[in-house]
C-alpha cells in the first residue's frame, strides 16, 4: 500500500503541537528469489480425434459420453460381416495361391529332371522356372491381401489408444460412417488427464533476461533443465501446486513477439481439466540477498516512492526508494534503505519529513509481523485500607 504524503497534513497539525509516537523498525534481510507471473491455461498432454479406419455402419457404443478410459479399452464396434467374409476371400484366394505353387513345383522339378537327359529344350525348362516363381509370388501377394484383410476386421473395432477422458459419442448407432480416408468419420475425441500441461508465453525482455541469467551460469536453461514453477487457479490464493518447466519453443512469434513455454504437472487426482486457465511463477532471479519492508511503511511524494526514516533524535527524514515486487507480502527495496535505518513502520500518518516523533523500536518479522516491545511495568505502592489508617 502505497500512502501519498498528501494524507500527512493531520500529522503536520500534531508536530506542531509536540512530536507525535510512531513504531519504527529495521528493515528485514533475508535471501529471497523473485518470481515472474503469468497467465496461462491447461492442456492436454495427448489428444487423439478417434476416427473410423474402415467404412461400415456403426453397430454398437461401449463407453459413457465423459468416461475416464484406459488404452485398449473397446469405444465402438463398427458391422464386422463385410470385413469377415473379405477375410474369407483372402484365405481362400491364399490357399488357391498355394496350390498353384505345390503345381508348379512338380512341372519344375520334373523339367529339371528331363534337362538332365536332354529330353526337353532350355527354353521349356526357363518356362517352367518362370511359372513357378511367378506362383511363389502370387502367394506372397494373397499373404499380403490376407494381411490387409485382418487388419480391416480389426479395425471395425475401435479401442481407445491412450488412457484418458473421453468426449461424447459424435455418431449414433445405426449410421454409416466413412474410413480409410482424410475425410474418416470423427467418432469422439480423447485427452489424457495425468500428467497434465501448462501452457503460457513470456515477451522478448523476459525472453532475453533468462538466456542472460543462463549464459551467466546464474541459473539454468528450462530447455535443459527441468527448473521449478508453480502454479494457482484463478479462484485460489495460493501457488500450492508444484510443477517443472519442459518446454521452451524455438522462435517468438512475428505476430505478438512473445515466445510459448509449457510446465508439466501431474494430475493423478484428475483435478485439472484442459482449458481451465492459471497463474504460474517461475525464477526470475537467482537467490539474494534483499531488503524487505511493509507496503505500508512506502509513501508517495509525486513521482517519488519514499520511505520515513528516524533517526537517534527522532527526526524523521524521507528517503527516495527504488522499489521490487512483493514477497510474501513484504516489499522488496533494490535501494535507498539500509539495513540498520529506523524506519516507520506504524504511526506513518503521524510523521512528515523534517518533522520530530518519538520513536518506539519494534521488530519486523520476516513474514511481515511487527513485534512489539513489551509494555514497562507499572510500579504502585498497595492502597492502605481504612483498618490500617494511623489513628488521628
Amino acid at each position: 500500500m502505497l500512502l501519498s504524503l498528501g494524507i500527512l497534513a493531520p500529522g503536520i497539525a500534531a508536530a506542531q503541537q509536540g512530536p507525535m509516537p510512531v513504531t519504527i523498525a529495521k528493515p528485514v534481510i533475508k535471501k529471497v528469489v523473485e518470481w515472474d507471473e503469468y497467465t496461462g491455461r491447461f492442456e492436454a498432454e495427448d489428444r487423439v480425434e478417434i476416427r473410423a479406419r474402415v467404412s461400415g455402419f456403426l453397430e454398437s457404443i461401449h463407453f459413457t459420453d465423459g468416461d475416464l478410459v484406459q488404452k485398449g479399452d473397446l469405444l465402438f464396434v463398427i458391422d464386422p460381416r463385410p470385413f469377415e467374409a473379405q477375410l474369407d476371400v483372402a484365405k481362400a484366394s491364399l490357399e488357391a495361391a498355394k496350390t498353384r505353387v505345390n503345381l508348379a513345383l512338380g512341372e519344375f522339378k520334373r523339367a529339371e529332371s528331363l534337362l538332365k537327359r536332354n529330353n526337353i529344350s532350355r527354353e521349356t525348362f526357363d518356362q517352367r522356372q518362370a511359372e513357378l516363381q511367378t506362383a511363389q509370388t502370387t502367394v506372397l501377394s494373397a499373404q499380403a491381401q490376407m494381411r490387409i484383410a485382418k487388419l480391416n476386421l480389426e479395425f471395425t473395432q475401435v479401442k481407445a489408444p491412450i488412457t484418458g477422458r473421453i468426449s461424447d459419442a459424435r455418431v449414433d448407432v445405426g449410421n454409416l460412417v466413412e474410413g480409410g480416408s482424410a475425410q474418416s468419420t470423427l467418432l469422439t475425441t480423447l485427452v489424457s488427464i495425468d500428467p497434465i500441461l501448462f501452457t503460457f508465453s513470456a515477451s522478448e525482455a523476459e525472453f532475453l533476461k533468462y538466456a542472460r541469467l543462463q549464459a551467466t551460469g546464474q541459473r539454468e536453461s528450462s530447455r535443459d533443465t527441468a527448473n521449478p514453477v508453480w502454479v494457482r487457479l484463478m479462484d485460489e490464493d495460493e501457488y500450492s501446486r508444484e510443477g517443472t518447466m519442459n518446454f521452451v519453443d524455438n522462435e517468438l512469434s512475428p505476430n505478438t513477439g512473445t515466445i510459448r513455454f509449457r510446465a508439466k504437472f501431474e494430475n493423478s487426482s484428475g483435478f485439472l481439466s484442459p482449458g481451465v486457465f492459471g497463474r504460474l511463477r517461475l525464477a526470475g532471479t537467482p537467490e539474494y540477498e534483499a531488503t524487505l519492508i511493509p507496503d505500508a511503511s512506502v509513501v508517495s511524494d509525486q513521482s517519488r516512492k519514499l520511505v520515513l526514516i528516524v533517526d537517534q533524535e527522532g527526526n524523521v527524514k524521507g528517503a527516495p526508494v527504488d522499489l521490487g515486487p512483493l514477497h510474501n507480502g513484504l516489499r522488496i527495496v533494490r535501494g535507498g534503505v539500509g539495513r540498520d535505518d529506523m524506519i516507520v513502520v506504524r504511526g506513518i500518518q503521524r510523521a512528515r519529513p523534517g518533522g520530530k516523533v518519538v520513536p518506539k523500536i519494534a521488530e519486523l518479522l520476516p513474514d511481515g509481523t511487527i513485534k512489539e516491545p513489551p509494555a514497562p511495568a507499572q510500579s504502585q505502592s498497595p492502597a492502605q485500607s481504612p483498618a490500617q489508617s494511623p489513628a488521628k
